[in-house]
């Protein structure tokens, strides 16, 4: 009986030890993915990883402040991947200390040098041009500019949105890249002068006074046209037609893009599937649905491009990287309170 006893504990325990062995499996294959992009917008990208790998990912959607959210939550965040927009963003992360560099042979095959951090914190995986909105009506040229912009002759006919946003943050980092710190004061100035009004509203706020009459032309992201194109807002729509993009560039320069990327959180409790994400997002397959998904130029070579954003023509990226880029933009935000941009 005692024998009996004995061998029915050892089988219990034996089992107990195989039901907690496969929950710790279970739960090794899961990743928590923190993102500031809709989760509506990723779903299809991530349900085709899920598919895929068998790794389920859980989605912490949080809109401002993510960064911050994390290095809150400390050494017990369950952050595996941070998914989030602009160069800002991504560079706050490293900044912050909430990120850990990666060394992936995928990565840094797919990704160009210019669209990652040298030190492996960040990897951007689409690329957005800012870019000009002009009146189909009242603006007859094709070609422009980002020094043109600042061109009296464009006096009281230029929209944009708050010279602090980080979009246009970036820009003008990009801008002082090019020209130097004091010629770029210069042509900020010289771009508040020809504005409008004061800077307000976001990027389709731009679109909607261009068919106002407000204003000729403004700065904005280009996937903001397609999505007012192509969404079910009929408002909206009315405000996507009424524009044309020109795919500015700076003299002997390209367009100015941004990216949308990823890093490994510092704390990723579950590395491995981690990195297995970051690879998948390079690949073809992850490539195509996120670009058709958002409307964003795809960061690999030879992937279909969504046709609204094809329509505006070649993109022809500027020659400074990101990284760079993201080393002047607490200068650019000075310029901006400098000549009183958004008063």
């Amino acid at each position: 009986m005692k024998m009996k006893i004995a061998r029915t504990l050892l089988l219990g325990a034996t089992a107990a030890g195989l039901l907690a062995g496969s929950s710790l499996a279970a739960i090794a294959q899961e990743l928590n993915l923190y993102t500031s992009r809709e989760p509506g917008l990723i779903k299809p990208i991530l349900d085709e990883f899920t598919k895929e790998t068998g790794i389920k990912v859980n989605t912490v959607f949080v809109n401002n402040g993510l960064e911050e959210r994390i290095r809150t939550e400390g050494e017990n965040s369950p952050a595996d991947v941070i998914l989030t927009v602009d160069i800002g963003r991504l560079q706050a992360a490293k900044d912050l200390g909430v990120t850990q560099p990666v060394k992936l042979t995928a990565l840094e095959e797919t990704i160009p040098a210019a669209y990652r951090d040298p030190e492996g914190h960040w990897f951007g995986i689409a690329l957005r041009g800012r870019v000009v909105y002009a009146s189909k009506d009242r603006v007859k040229q094709d070609q422009i500019t980002y020094e043109e912009l600042a061109d009296p002759k464009w006096k009281g006919k230029v929209c944009i949105r708050s010279g602090q946003h980080l979009y246009n943050i970036s820009l003008f980092a990009a801008v002082i890249a090019h020209k130097g710190e004091e010629k770029a004061e210069e042509w900020l100035k010289g771009l508040k002068a020809n504005l409008a009004k004061k800077p307000s509203g976001g990027d389709r706020e731009q679109a909607k006074d261009i068919l106002a009459g407000v204003c000729d032309i403004a700065i904005g992201n280009t996937y903001y046209v397609s999505l007012m194109r192509n969404g079910n807002n009929e408002e909206q729509k009315k405000w996507g037609e009424a524009i044309k993009v020109i795919l500015p560039t700076f003299e002997g320069g390209g367009t100015h893009v941004n990216v949308s990327g990823l890093a490994l959180a510092k704390n990723a409790p579950n590395k491995a599937n981690a990195e297995k994400f970051m690879e998948y997002m390079v690949s073809d397959e992850a490539q195509r649905l996120h670009a058709e998904a958002n409307s964003e130029y795809p960061v690999k070579a030879g992937i279909k491009i969504h046709p609204t954003i094809e329509s505006f023509g070649q993109l022809k990226p500027d020659n400074v990287s990101i990284a760079e880029i993201a080393k002047l933009r607490k200068k650019a935000s000075e310029l901006v309170d400098k000549v009183g941009f958004d008063q």
